[in-house]
């Protein structure tokens, strides 16, 4: 699995924790080895210039997905395609201000908003109400096999 990890966003992250995060996600839900995932940390002013160019929506956002291949997670019984999954974009500023807001640390809303924005990329969403359940069903369940995966490598 390659995942690229740049922070151009001039403030310090756990990359390292980022990057070992992106990886347990895509293996618990079997994306084929040879996948590829950039994550991008970048300043307000750069996410503002995506948001507004790629969203239609003025000012800085927290995360932005760019898909490639529009890969997805396999079926059971199927193998998983090899492919570019895409971009997930971070903006450490925003994240920071916003996660007192979600009872969390800046690191936490951290790991939190990539989980979200590679879900984006496997095709997930939330617009609809179903989606949105499935969407933060697999997010909730990911979050909590990253903590206990975490306590036991600490162990």
């Amino acid at each position: 699995m390659s995942i690229d990890l740049n922070n151009e966003s001039g403030v310090d992250a756990d990359t390292a924790g980022l990057v070992a995060l992106g990886r347990f996600v895509l293996d618990e839900l079997r994306i084929h080895p040879l996948a590829e995932l950039s994550i991008l940390l970048v300043d307000e002013d750069t996410m503002a210039a995506y948001h507004e160019r790629y969203m239609g929506e003025p000012g800085p956002t927290d995360v932005l997905s760019f898909p490639m291949d529009e890969l997805r997670p396999p079926a059971d019984d199927d193998e998983p395609v090899e492919g570019l999954l895409g971009d997930v974009v971070l903006c450490p500023t925003v994240t920071a201000r916003q996660a007192a807001e979600h009872g969390r640390t800046p690191a936490q809303e951290a790991e939190y908003l990539l989980v979200h924005g590679i879900l984006h990329l496997l095709g997930f969403d939330h617009a609809e109400r179903e989606e949105k359940a499935e969407m933060f069903g697999l997010h909730h369940r990911l979050m909590a096999a990253w903590d206990t995966e975490r306590s036991t490598r600490r162990s």
